[in-house]
């Protein structure tokens, strides 16, 4: 069936609205084996965009530390466009505290950070279950805390800047870790939107 967008007529349906799960099937859903854990983040709109993205992720937890932005907040409640509701998500005094919380559980803890013994993130050892740490976007994670991580990794970059945008490199390294988790192939839950 063709469908009509504008002058434009496409073989194919776009959907244009969230899931029709209910909240206990979606609940019920099976979450990917990852944790994210944010240290000290400045930007609530940062923090909004990565809970965005948490959800999309189906991740397991999202831990914030220190003075990271956590509900009620205005303009995380705005960028994370009311994904605060399906998101595990849970605040820590500090990032020590988050990872030893991670550790007691049995979950690995990588820092993402580009440092002089960080691996490419694609190439590291895939864990049971990951929690990936990000840290504050004028100053890196706390040098404290990647002492405390098992494995530090890295997105390369090819230009000036030494970084991306942490919700940006949150995208990457999540992303490529659900397909190595094996959810691009296990996981067609999507499906029944289009049926």
């Amino acid at each position: 069936m063709a469908l009509k967008i504008g002058d434009m007529e496409t073989s194919f349906e776009i959907r244009t609205f969230d899931s029709s799960f209910t909240l206990e099937e979606y609940g019920n859903l099976p979450k990917a084996p990852i944790y994210i854990i944010l240290d000290r983040l400045r930007s609530a709109f940062n923090v909004g965009a990565i809970f965005r993205l948490c959800d999309t992720m189906r991740i397991s937890g999202l831990f914030l530390c220190g003075y990271t932005a956590y509900p009620p907040h205005e303009k995380l409640h705005k960028t994370s466009m009311g994904t605060v509701d399906f998101v595990p998500w849970r605040h820590f005094e500090t990032t020590l505290e988050a990872i030893q919380f991670c550790k007691e559980q049995g979950i690995a803890v990588w820092g993402a950070e580009t440092t002089s013994r960080s691996e490419l993130y694609t190439q590291a050892d895939l864990p049971k279950a990951v929690a990936l740490v990000f840290g504050n976007e004028a100053l890196g994670i706390d040098p404290e805390i990647l002492e405390q991580c098992d494995k530090i990794i890295e997105i390369p970059v090819f230009g000036f800047k030494n970084s991306l945008n942490v919700a940006t490199a949150c995208s990457v390294i999540g992303y490529s870790l659900l397909e190595r988790y094996g959810m691009f192939e296990t996981d067609q839950s999507v499906a029944k939107d289009f049926q």
